[in-house]
């Protein structure tokens, strides 16, 4: 296929709203919800067991076989004993601000973390969209809260339910 063409067809697929179906890119998180989620399976974190972020000490993929939907979302875990942790204190194993990233949220826009870029603090998980985020709240978690503690409810407000 001559290059023009490829480059048309691509156009095309963009302003079609489906990109996504032709270029074979990854599908990525909602970021206009509450919890981030796969906008297709409606998983949260994609999928990580986010009780293992405490008990393993990082990121640990979940399976279907150990799933809890809460808050509109998927949520799977790696066995029985870390879905119920999760059950019985959602709001301490779950992300803090809904997965989004505290870091771009006390910039006041809301961006869906990484599961992969993590950050355990005051016995809480958070999510980062990017390393150089992650690394800027773990040397200052007290700064970075403070900004988000004035920006989250108005962004809070502005995701749907």
């Amino acid at each position: 296929m001559r290059p023009g063409i490829a480059l048309i067809g691509r156009l095309v697929c963009l302003l079609a709203g489906i990109w996504f179906v032709c270029s074979g890119v990854p599908t990525q998180a909602a970021t206009t919800e509450r919890i981030v989620v796969n906008r297709f399976s409606g998983v949260a974190i994609e999928g990580f067991d986010p009780v293992a972020y405490f008990v393993d000490g990082g990121p640990e993929q979940g399976t279907a076989e150990f799933e809890a939907n809460l808050w509109g979302a998927v949520w799977r875990f790696r066995n029985e004993g870390n879905r119920a942790s999760f059950l019985a204190h959602p709001d301490i194993y779950g992300p803090q601000f809904g997965g989004y990233d505290p870091a771009d949220i006390a910039r006041g826009v809301t961006i869906a973390g990484n599961p992969r870029f993590f950050v355990i603090s005051a016995q809480r998980l958070y999510l980062f969209s990017r390393e150089a985020n992650r690394d800027a709240f773990a040397a200052d978690p007290e700064r970075f809260l403070y900004e988000v503690g004035k920006r989250w409810p108005a962004l809070q407000d502005k995701l749907s339910q």
